[in-house]
């Protein structure tokens, strides 16, 4: 099968609710400032009604990576489960507006779709509180040669590891890929996550996985060292390409046994967190379809991730790349 496809993502399709809250409603709802936490949908339903004003888009990381990719001017598509309810119109229809091809319709039972209450305070700290619904039913038969083509790069999630299938559709994934000649490429999503599924992670990165993108917890985690030194040692001795933020430190390239580093961009005022890396992973990834070298591949990413922080919310502008020099 062709496809003209870059990029397709597979993760948990959730849609973002960003809202700037005060400390005072951070401490009313119990929650610790700056945390990830999972919430079933009555929780859902109580953040939403004492939230003011809020935007409501497509997100979750790797969503945000095919968003952002699509704005920079790639041609991505996209397979996640959605509910056919008021946001996973929201999520398709934003999707599909940046012309992301959604390769899977909305379900028609099941749980609501996945939701995050994303609360960013004056500092620019986000709490997140996440509903999953309807992620959770992505399956291994959503996985097959019609859905997933013939992309130049497939990236996964490594949230998807949480899904009851997960392991399983990842594994078709990276086969279905491989005998259609994608890159295949794992977001390692947080550090927990990969302490959660570390020898699944080990063994995909050992057979499947091409590409490997983190930041520098979680590439420490999953090799099981303690300083980005010892894991850099590590990452010379894979044949893997290793793309890994360093926050402040920039980021490093590790592939065919050389290292790349880039540094951070000096930048105003952070206003919001939110998908930093998911943007640094689009512009990352866009730059090697174009067959970039390794270091101009950073410094997009680099650029893209600035300019993010900057924002409310985690989506690259249309336009950025025109910014990029």
């Amino acid at each position: 099968m062709t496809s003209p496809t870059q990029l397709l993502g597979i993760s948990n399709a959730i849609v973002d609710i960003l809202a700037h809250v005060e400390h005072d409603l951070i401490a009313q709802l119990g929650i610790v400032p700056g945390s990830m936490n999972l919430i079933d949908e009555e929780r859902a339903r109580e953040i939403y009604a004492l939230t003011g004003p809020a935007i409501e888009m497509s997100g979750g990381s790797v969503a945000n990576t095919v968003a952002g990719f699509a704005n920079l001017g790639g041609a991505s598509a996209y397979i996640g489960r959605v509910r056919d309810d008021q946001f996973g119109e929201i999520f398709n229809h934003d999707m599909r507006s940046l012309g992301v091809d959604i390769r899977l319709e909305p379900g028609t039972d099941g749980a609501p779709t996945a939701r995050s209450h994303v609360l960013i305070t004056d500092d620019g700290q986000r709490t997140m509180n996440t509903y999953l619904g309807a992620c959770t039913e992505l399956a291994t038969a959503d996985i097959n040669a019609q859905t997933v083509g013939a992309p130049k790069v497939i990236l996964l999630e490594g949230y998807v590891w949480d899904l009851p299938e997960g392991p399983k559709l990842t594994r078709r994934a990276m086969d279905l890929g491989h005998t259609e000649g994608a890159a295949v490429a794992l977001s390692l999503s947080d550090s927990f996550c990969v302490e959660r599924h570390l020898q699944s992670f080990r063994d995909s990165v050992s057979d499947g996985v091409d590409i490997v993108l983190g930041n520098e917890a979680e590439i420490c985690t999953h090799f099981g060292v303690d300083s980005f030194d010892a894991a850099v040692v590590e990452m010379l001795a894979r044949p893997n390409l290793f793309a890994i933020t360093r926050s402040e430190k920039g980021s490093v390239i590790v592939a065919d046994g050389n290292r790349v580093d880039q540094p951070a961009e000096t930048i105003g005022a952070v206003v919001d967190t939110t998908g930093a890396g998911d943007a640094w992973s689009a512009g990352f990834l866009y730059g090697l379809v174009q067959d970039w070298s390794h270091a101009d591949c950073a410094r997009l990413g680099t650029h893209c991730a600035s300019n993010v922080i900057q924002q409310i919310g985690a989506r690259i502008d249309p336009g950025l790349l025109e910014t990029f020099e």
